[in-house]
């Protein structure tokens, strides 16, 4: 369980240098022969690390107003002397993802079943119908977030981007309590925006990757809340289906590349919908998460929530690269999301 008198409102400094060595600024290409004016327009465009520029194909960065296609292969060499190559042994790689960090859910339950709480560098999945918990779990990890953890995580500060008007400061003051943390601090420390179309949100990723750069290692988890919310009002019908994968695609890919950029985890949360289908073949459930295959494929860990008796919630494991199918029990109280008492 979390434990804490206060929120680190002044971040070690020690742990702001671990996290600014951990990516390669963008103005390191200086050294490469790429002139700084170039370099302030990849900053405007929300790509600001030499990853970030790795993770832009040759498309993207020629419709960055000024970025010619001469100047996009001349950054793509001068990365690619700074990266050597990018292949690396699997030790060394194991060394990388001692980085990795895990923030705790507020239930010692439901942090054990998603193997110590939910990771950085991935993107963590819930979903389930409405009053299963899912937006309950956003805020108490804005709280949880903020909190210093085992393994050494000193806390941090975190960005809730909301597409349904869900959010409300006052339940992160409940929450803040519960912890004894001071309320003012912990609100402070969030970072809040509302989306109110799904080009909106994509455009707001670009802000969040310039604060992420702005403030290196003070952000650790950026929330959205929910993610298919605003593609299921823009987009509707069989025949605009195909364009709604293909930008839910760009935007996951995205909140991927963010959060191995700079070291962050991302929480999404996701709705149900009927399927038509499931009961000609017998399913047990006749629901399924929004987003298809797209988004199955995104999420790095899947967790299914659903109703128990009363206050109690269920937490399955649907998917995860690392944890075995399973469940747990968690409970939604004043003070957010606590361990379950049968």
């Amino acid at each position: 369980m979390l434990q804490g008198d206060q929120v680190v409102e002044e971040f070690d400094q020690d742990d702001l240098d671990d996290d600014e060595s951990f990516f390669q600024d963008i103005d390191m290409l200086q050294s490469q022969g790429i002139n700084a004016a170039d370099l302030k327009k990849l900053k405007q465009a929300g790509i600001c690390t030499v990853k970030g520029v790795q993770m832009t194909t040759r498309k993207r960065l020629c419709t960055i107003k000024g970025i010619s296609e001469a100047k996009m292969e001349k950054i793509k060499e001068a990365c690619a002397k700074l990266e050597e190559g990018g292949f690396c042994t699997a030790l060394e790689f194991a060394d990388k993802r001692k980085a990795v960090f895990k923030l705790s859910t507020g239930s010692s339950e439901l942090d054990k079943l998603v193997g110590g709480g939910i990771e950085s560098m991935s993107i963590t999945e819930v979903f389930g119908e409405f009053r299963s918990g899912k937006t309950q779990l956003s805020h108490t990890l804005c709280v949880s977030t903020q909190m210093p953890g085992s393994n050494g995580y000193a806390g941090g500060k975190v960005i809730f981007l909301d597409t349904e008007n869900t959010f409300r400061p006052d339940r992160l003051r409940d929450i803040a309590d519960r912890f004894g943390l001071d309320q003012s601090a912990v609100l402070d420390n969030v970072l809040y925006a509302r989306a109110y179309t799904s080009e909106h949100q994509f455009e707001l990723l670009d802000f969040v990757a310039a604060k992420f750069h702005e403030e290196p290692g003070v952000f650790k988890l950026l929330v959205v809340d929910s993610i298919m919310a605003l593609f299921r009002v823009d987009f509707s019908g069989r025949g605009e289906l195909a364009d709604r994968q293909q930008k839910l695609a760009q935007m996951l890919s995205r909140l991927q590349k963010i959060s191995e950029e700079f070291n962050v985890a991302v929480f999404i949360t996701n709705q149900m919908t009927a399927d038509p289908g499931a009961t000609m073949s017998f399913q047990a459930d006749p629901k399924k998460p929004v987003g298809g295959h797209i988004l199955a494929h995104a999420s790095t860990t899947r967790i299914a929530l659903r109703k128990g008796r009363g206050e109690l919630r269920i937490a399955k494991i649907y998917d995860s690269p690392n944890m075995p199918e399973n469940e747990a029990t968690f409970a939604i109280t004043a003070g957010g999301i606590a361990d379950g008492k049968e």
